[in-house]
């Protein structure tokens, strides 16, 4: 399927929108675009080694989290529909094989609500505050309507779990969005990482590819540029402080298979970027010492204390401080477990995957820049006066 171009706005026909107060107006001429924002599918950029605000997410170690890009989760023609939220916020039409972009930040704003709270009504106050926080049109319900029914038309059309189904639907609490047989990223990484995390204890090398192929479902920041009212902003900040505990889970699992060697590079990025979370400390100071660099774990915890005074006011916690301890006594629990090496991760693709991510993004922010200079360029030559 090919991917159209900028399409000029067309009016509806005359489509009345039953409204959650029960009032029925037209959606205003210009409401919905022709041009329905879907991209062709696209070739992964990579793939995840087990068969992966404003900072962008970190690639785990020894794993390439990332490395898959905006492939690693692409589902194949005639597969379920897909909400996408954990980066630019989409759609995956599995009937069609192609992707559907909401082409403003209003559409991803409001799908983006609706697909958190599926099976659930949101009001129209709610949605009124999402999309404009405290400064709502004077129409804002009639705005809202006229938003509904684009995004309504954007939907897959055949995607349905049956025949004729509604994804939006209209009562008296407000606007529902209903999955039906459609899935959403967010729980397929909520439920890999748990499968990972309770794996970790008994068999870490199966933890670790769960927690890749988790945390693998991550294109960017989550509900990239659809962080407007608090129903998205919490939420994506409650998904960035999953994702950073599925890192944790998974570093911690690679310690567990002796990968120690193969994920310091990472953690020290870790570190860089998040410098008040002490348990990437931690995990840093343990592959550091099982490395045989003991003086670097002791360098890693005075600068740990250092931003940890400076940023909080606080010391090290308690296991922070017994880390310290055990490594200044050379702790026999901080040795490498024996045995074969099961979290199979090849080395090197720590960077590579960081890399494929850092390009991806640049490519995505490329073509957003791309699409608002040819609007504007076409806005502008449509003022020239013609001649003859």
């Amino acid at each position: 399927m090919t991917a159209p171009g900028p399409a000029a706005p067309t009016a509806p026909h005359g489509t009345a929108i039953t409204a959650p107060d029960g009032t029925a107006p037209t959606v205003p001429n210009g409401a919905a675009p022709t041009g329905p924002g879907r991209t062709p599918p696209t070739a992964p950029h990579g793939t995840p080694p087990t068969g992966p605000e404003g900072t962008a997410p970190t690639v785990p170690g020894g794993a390439a989290a990332a490395a898959a890009g905006r492939g690693a989760s692409l589902l194949s023609a005639g597969e379920e529909t897909e909400f996408r939220l954990l980066g630019p916020v989409e759609i995956r039409d599995g009937g069609a094989g192609s992707d559907i972009v909401p082409p403003g930040p209003k559409q991803r704003v409001l799908l983006s609500a609706l697909v958190l709270h599926a099976g659930r009504p949101l009001s129209v106050d709610q949605l009124t505050e999402e999309l404009w926080g405290e400064r709502p049109p004077s129409n804002a319900a009639n705005a809202l309507q006229a938003h509904v029914a684009r995004l309504r038309r954007l939907l897959p059309e055949q995607a349905g779990p049956v025949p004729g189904h509604e994804w939006i639907s209209t009562g008296p609490a407000g606007y529902l969005l209903s999955l039906g047989r459609a899935t959403t990223d967010v729980q397929r990484f909520a439920r890999l990482s748990a499968k990972g995390r309770a794996a970790l204890a008994t068999d870490p090398g199966h933890a670790a590819q769960l927690l890749r192929r988790a945390l693998a479902l991550w294109r960017g920041p989550a509900l990239q540029d659809s962080r407007c009212g608090p129903l998205c902003t919490g939420e994506a900040d409650r998904l960035e402080e999953n994702r950073l505990t599925a890192l944790e889970s998974l570093y911690d699992a690679c310690l567990r298979c002796a990968q120690h060697g193969e994920i310091t590079g990472e953690l020290e990025k870790l570190t860089a970027d998040h410098p008040l979370r002490e348990r990437f400390y931690d995990l840093l100071m343990v592959a550091l010492y099982r490395s045989g660099r003991q003086a670097e774990a002791l360098g890693v915890y005075e600068r740990a204390r250092r931003r940890l005074v400076q940023g909080l006011g606080i010391e090290p916690g308690p296991v922070l401080r017994g880390r310290l301890q055990a490594i200044l006594t050379h702790a026999p629990d901080l040795s490498a477990p024996a045995g074969p090496n099961r979290c199979a991760a090849p080395a090197g693709t720590v960077e590579l995957g960081s890399e494929i991510a850092r390009l991806q993004r640049h490519i995505d922010e490329l073509c957003r820049r791309q699409e608002a200079l040819v609007r504007r360029f076409d806005a502008l030559a449509a003022r020239l006066p013609e001649t003859a």
